[in-house]
């Protein structure tokens, strides 16, 4: 760990100059007085590092120093750097193995690339934090430690204890088998199996975990896009999971597909006589997580959206816009 810090204090140097203890102790997630050991053990090595007194002073390197790191394309470089440019830092627990990548990355581009790289890279946003209706897209918060030691279980095949705390319980100390960990819109998830049978795990959930010295009982290989898959077609399945028939104008299809768990069916819709305004309207059958789900999803879309089936949701829907056309009638 102390070798990778010490790289990365060098390209620090070597990529802004003149940094101070305090600035490089920022960067590096460590102590001044770290840094200050880092340094001397540099120079020790022979890095020709040296400090400068005063109010603008700090550490520098001798000009012309520089480490080579040879391999990489402009565009291989370009894609590594806009990758981390936003939310892998923190993907399973990684953040600070990322960001000392991303300076060996920078410095192995020829000088003439270096700035034009890092300028491209500021034009490329991949998956912002809020989307155009600004909603907030809001990562997990996961400890570090307790990513670290999930992550280690994980990449060595050995079983795992976690102290998971699962909605509406207190937490649990629980045995499990890792197979791989999934992150979706910066929540991310540890699928394993208990007793033979998969389990899901929310990471932000485990308020503890430890690594075991027994092997996991796991298949050599996983498939972890195709387990992801079949264990959402199985959440999406069961429980309060709600179906409904629902007829929605076509400009209002995909507000609609995108909050739904599922499209069961779709075909365009046949219009009853006497319903004007539905031409070109569509017919969905569409499944929500609960009654709740079904309700706020169709009552957000209203009047481009109108639910057929079931006739609970139908008279639930009703008797809300009546008490809220009631409401208004009555301040008029």
């Amino acid at each position: 760990m102390r070798a990778d810090r010490l790289v990365s204090l060098v390209l620090l140097l070597r990529q802004r100059g003149r940094l101070s203890a305090t600035a490089l102790a920022r960067e590096l997630e460590v102590s001044t007085r770290t840094v200050l050991r880092d340094i001397e053990a540099l120079s020790a090595a022979g890095v020709p590092v040296h400090s400068e007194r005063g109010r603008h002073g700090g550490f520098a390197l001798l000009p012309g120093f520089r480490t080579e790191l040879t391999g990489l394309t402009h565009d291989e470089a370009l894609a590594l750097l806009v990758a981390g440019s936003r939310r892998g830092p923190q993907a399973f627990g990684l953040g600070s193995a990322l960001a000392s990548a991303m300076l060996k990355v920078v410095d192995a581009l020829p000088e003439s690339q270096r700035d034009a790289a890092a300028r491209v890279a500021e034009r490329l946003l991949v998956d912002p934090g809020t989307d155009l209706l600004a909603r907030r897209q809001d990562a997990d918060d996961i400890p570090g430690p307790i990513a670290a030691e999930v992550r280690r279980a994980v990449l060595s095949g050995h079983r795992l204890r976690i102290r998971y705390e699962a909605v509406d319980r207190p937490p649990e100390w629980r045995t499990v088998d890792p197979l791989g960990l999934v992150t979706v819109r910066e929540q991310t998830y540890l699928l394993a199996t208990r007793a033979g049978a998969d389990r899901t795990y929310r990471l932000s959930r485990v308020r503890a975990a430890e690594e075991l010295a027994e092997p996991a009982a796991r298949p050599e290989r996983v498939d972890l896009e195709r387990a992801w898959q079949e264990r959402g077609r199985r959440f999406r399945t069961g429980g309060d999971q709600v179906t409904a028939l629902v007829r929605v104008a076509p400009e209002h299809r995909e507000p609609l597909v995108a909050t739904a768990l599922a499209v069961l069916t779709e075909e365009p819709d046949a219009a009853e006589p006497g319903e004007p305004g539905t031409h070109g309207w569509l017919r969905l059958e569409v499944a929500f997580q609960d009654a709740r789900h079904a309700e706020w999803a169709l009552w957000q879309l209203a009047p481009h959206a109108e639910a057929l089936s079931p006739q609970w949701l139908r008279t639930t829907l009703h008797d809300r816009a009546t008490a809220v056309g009631a409401h208004y009638r009555a301040r008029s």
